[in-house]
């Protein structure tokens, strides 16, 4: 992707599209899943698919879900308290992501993985097999952490680190991060504003530094830059965006500049 006039243009040939989607871009004002906003992940999911694109969701949401289910006030903070109401959520937020897809007579799979099952080998391999049969029968598939027993995870931004796993076990040719802001401003914190939003970046080492004022690394921002970092690393370029344009896939694939780019590593790609 180097060496090109709009590095953008060459997002129409990808064929293998990872898309993580944030708990912000699916879950409503009070921390509840909106399933109408699932829908419309779930539409531009399916344009891609008319494309020829596979697609790989990675979702937060369970807690969300069963914050919903279980008519919370507010999300818990107790971690065994998120746990029980991830355990709720989970199988609230695959029923919906089934009910939309059923609509496309569009077959999901649920994923569920822990650290483990990305750092022990044979376990990883098993999770790309896995992940490759379901890729050879078109089936669209969802992951998630396992929220309900695992406990580091549960936290903000872990699924961004996740999503790079994913992207680089199944050898994806794209990881869109899609998230409450647009993609990586300059001096964001500065002053409370956001600042200039980032187009285009070549290596992220030379961004870190403008998360490195925030101390709440605003919005998960700094997670979202290791993981772009990880996919880069890997040959896999990474946008950025903000979830709630409803056609923000399909703009990304037509070559728009949406979001933040992350070109991939030289040699890489």
């Amino acid at each position: 992707m180097h060496g090109q006039e709009n590095p953008r243009k060459s997002l129409s040939s990808v064929r293998r599209v990872v898309v993580k989607v944030g708990t912000s871009s699916i879950t409503d004002s009070h921390s509840r899943l909106d399933p109408q906003k699932v829908g419309k992940l779930v539409s531009g999911t399916m344009a891609l698919r008319a494309r020829g694109k596979e697609v790989i969701i990675v979702s937060s949401g369970a807690i969300g879900a069963g914050v919903g289910r279980l008519n919370l006030e507010r999300r818990p903070k107790e971690m065994y308290s998120l746990q029980a109401t991830a355990a709720v959520g989970q199988g609230i937020l695959m029923q919906v992501y089934t009910r939309y897809f059923g609509e496309y007579q569009q077959p999901v799979a649920q994923i569920l993985l822990t650290a483990e099952d990305l750092r022990e080998a044979v376990r990883y391999k098993n999770f790309r097999n896995m992940l490759a049969i379901l890729m050879k029968w078109g089936v669209v598939p969802i992951v998630n952490e396992n929220d309900s027993v695992a406990w580091e995870e549960i936290k903000v931004g872990d699924n961004d680190i996740l999503s790079a796993h994913v992207a680089i076990g199944a050898k994806a040719d794209l990881l869109v991060i899609l998230s409450d802001v647009e993609g990586l401003y300059r001096d964001y914190a500065h002053r409370g504003r956001r600042g200039k939003l980032i187009h285009l970046v070549e290596r992220v080492a030379d961004v870190e530094k403008h998360v490195s004022k925030s101390p709440r690394g605003f919005g998960g921002m700094s997670t979202k830059l290791r993981a772009a970092k990880m996919a880069t690393e890997q040959g896999i370029p990474v946008v950025i965006a903000a979830g709630g344009d409803d056609r923000v896939l399909e703009r990304m694939i037509d070559g728009e500049e949406v979001g933040t780019l992350f070109l991939p590593k030289v040699g890489k790609s």
